[in-house]
């Protein structure tokens, strides 16, 4: 009788042995059964269906009444019919005096980015009415502006220039223009059509830091054209000729009065916006600063003929409607790859500036701003720019923070902003005849310490080393060679540490943590506890591939000779116990090719001939779609592979 009880706990615990077996074995069924995961082409469907159609209609099964779906399609293309409806009076107020003020600064920085970008002042006008119109219809952003920026102005006029010269064919370098952004446009909308705004992230955080820095010097550097009145001026956008160009025209070419003029302003700017800065009620000071320079200056020229005495002025300004542009696209000869090519790196820089903004400000606000759908609208905006006489618009983030402190509600201060442009395009033109060149220097002068961020260098510093090297390595391709060198050499450097860490992934053992079935990285975790005879191996790398197959292969047999030696060190000649099995952890490992199937198997030969099993922890849906085509799951049995790591441990344990 008394062993009656350890008889039934005998009996009570092999039948928890093999409930735990059955479960296991069941969940590991859900595992091998999942349904397969969609192609691409499925994938690409699904992503065009989600930019143009709202979640209410992509993702409902029941039948609605085909007036009601092609509302809801429009408002997916058009968010400005989902929020107009209820859009307030009291809203308009604070959108209204947004893009009043917004119009203010628009009109001058404007007029001084087409001179950057080595256009007629009328076409920066141009680009602050159209595409800011339709980004209302298309955009999600509610704080974002719209229009010409600096960078991609001067990276406009540094990449067109030596293919076309403004100064010796100024029609066929403005066609090309519109042709650049055309392209523009086109690859941004294809972006956000078929999700590929990752192409945009191989332009880094840092990356950017450094060329937004550089650019801003370089631009900083050509105002000196304007700002000293120089006739003569380099075409070259490195500081070497930059400087060399100015140098040489202190001897003949320059005239003072346009140096006392445009500094007198730019203290009076760069005053406006300390103040600004300091006393936040008094936003309004700096964003109407630059008009009321253009006022002040083109008043004092005009009454004192300062433009007989050496001062350079705008001079006539064509006023009216933005004109067809349709025609002066140029779709054949034999700068048509060039262009492609320009408007890919524009669209690029565009977007990447314009998301980036778009969500600082979306974050403060409390929203999520659709990074595809901004990407969408971006593009149609610039198509619609090519067609209407525009250039490259893309999200300014000085105008985008004064209108966020003008206190915008909606996307609608975009709206006004367009009309205040519009009626001074189509009324105050002709007034507008004796502004200085100058003052259009100091204006972008006064705009550009905000594109160099030394605090976020530092950090970058301090965070990572090799994206601090891409940092410094754009910033000094755009300082001493150009723009497309600097841009080169910042995605160089970003996609060649992509690489290195795709190349050579990291291996880590795994323990168990104690009193817990959590498997963790020993190197992390001390205290993790090895199970013996088990050795488990996690893959740190989201693609099993061509390129670390063969290392993640070679490292994994170093791995095992290494333990195994290490282990049977420590025991007793006559206890010595080799490794009965290897568990991978593929919980990290995102996506599998055939190379990478080849290595595992090569892998599960190598250990099968040495008696070790080879096991499975957690793969993925993609994994364990490609490992059941390639018939790998039927050579290591299916018994081998599991939902979890912890799972994987026990039924090895069991099996020992």
């Amino acid at each position: 009788m008394g062993s009656l009880p350890t008889e039934t706990m005998v009996e009570e615990r092999q039948q928890q042995l093999d409930l735990e077996n059955s479960s296991r074995a069941e969940r590991a069924h859900w595992l091998l059964n999942s349904p397969d995961p969609p192609g691409i082409w499925h994938e690409l469907i699904g992503s065009i269906r989600e930019i143009v159609f709202p979640r209410k209609l992509s993702s409902s099964n029941t039948k609605q009444p085909w007036s009601s779906r092609s509302f809801l399609v429009l408002q997916g293309l058009f968010p400005i019919l989902r929020w107009g409806r209820i859009y307030s009076v009291s809203k308009f107020k604070h959108d209204l005096m947004a893009g009043l003020t917004l119009g203010s600064l628009s009109i001058p920085q404007s007029i001084g980015y087409a001179n950057l970008a080595k256009l007629d002042p009328q076409y920066g006008l141009y680009t602050s009415v159209v595409p800011p119109l339709i980004y209302a219809l298309m955009g999600s952003s509610r704080e974002i502006a719209i229009g010409p920026v600096a960078v991609v102005s001067m990276l406009l006029s540094s990449m067109i220039q030596p293919v076309i010269d403004p100064a010796a064919d100024p029609i066929a370098y403005r066609n090309l223009v519109f042709t650049v952004t055309f392209f523009a446009g086109l690859f941004q909308s294809v972006f956000g059509l078929f999700r590929l705004g990752f192409l945009v992230d191989f332009l880094s955080h840092a990356a950017i830091v450094g060329f937004m820095a550089g650019a801003a010097i370089v631009i900083g550097l050509q105002q000196l054209k304007g700002l000293l009145g120089i006739s003569h001026f380099t075409t070259k956008t490195d500081v070497v000729s930059v400087l060399e160009s100015v140098f040489s025209s202190f001897h003949h070419s320059w005239y003072p009065l346009n140096f006392v003029l445009g500094c007198s302003f730019l203290i009076f700017l760069l005053f406006a916006r300390f103040i600004g800065r300091r006393n936040k009620k008094l936003f309004w000071f700096p964003a109407i600063a630059p008009l009321l320079s253009v006022i002040l200056s083109t008043f004092i020229v005009y009454m004192t003929r300062a433009d007989k005495h050496g001062v350079k002025i705008v001079k006539h300004i064509k006023g009216g409607l933005n004109p067809s542009s349709a025609h002066q696209l140029q779709f054949q000869g034999p700068h048509l790859g060039q262009a492609a090519k320009i408007g890919l790196i524009s669209a690029i820089i565009a977007l990447t500036e314009a998301v980036a903004v778009g969500r600082s400000f979306a974050s403060i606000k409390g929203y999520h701003l659709d990074g595809n759908k901004e990407m969408v609208a971006m593009g149609f905006m610039n198509l619609a720019g090519s067609l209407t006489s525009c250039y490259v618009a893309t999200g300014s983030f000085s105008r985008t923070a004064v209108n966020f402190s003008a206190g915008c509600q909606t996307v609608v201060s975009n709206i006004v902003m367009a009309i205040t442009v519009l009626f001074s395009l189509i009324l105050f033109t002709k007034l507008l005849y004796y502004t200085p060149i100058a003052i259009l220097a100091s204006i972008i002068l006064s705009a550009l310490p905000g594109l160099i961020d030394l605090h976020e260098a530092y950090n970058i510093y301090k965070v990572d080393k090799l994206d601090f090297i891409a940092c410094i390595g754009a910033f000094l391709g755009v300082l001493f060679a150009s723009v497309e060198i600097g841009l080169l050499v910042a995605v160089s450097i970003s996609f060649a540490k992509v690489l290195l860490n795709s190349i050579r992934p990291s291996l880590q053992l795994l323990g168990r943590l104690p009193r817990t079935d959590t498997f963790c990285e020993m190197s992390q975790f001390p205290m993790a506890i090895e199970t013996p005879g088990i050795l488990t191996i996690r893959i740190n790398s989201a693609l099993l591939c061509f390129a670390n197959a063969n290392f993640v292969r070679e490292r994994q047999e170093f791995m095992i000779t290494k333990w195994v030696t290490e282990e049977e060190g420590d025991l007793p000649e006559p206890t010595k116990k080799s490794i009965q099995a290897v568990i991978l952890d593929m919980s990290n490992v995102m996506n599998v090719d055939t190379s990478g199937i080849l290595a595992l198997e090569e892998l599960h030969k190598e250990l099968t001939s040495n008696g070790i099993d080879l096991a499975m922890g957690c793969p993925r849906w993609q994994v364990i779609h490609k490992l059941k085509l390639a018939k790998f799951v039927d050579r290591i049995g299916k018994g081998c592979i599991f939902l979890s790591v912890g799972e994987a441990v026990d039924a090895c344990l069991s099996n020992c």
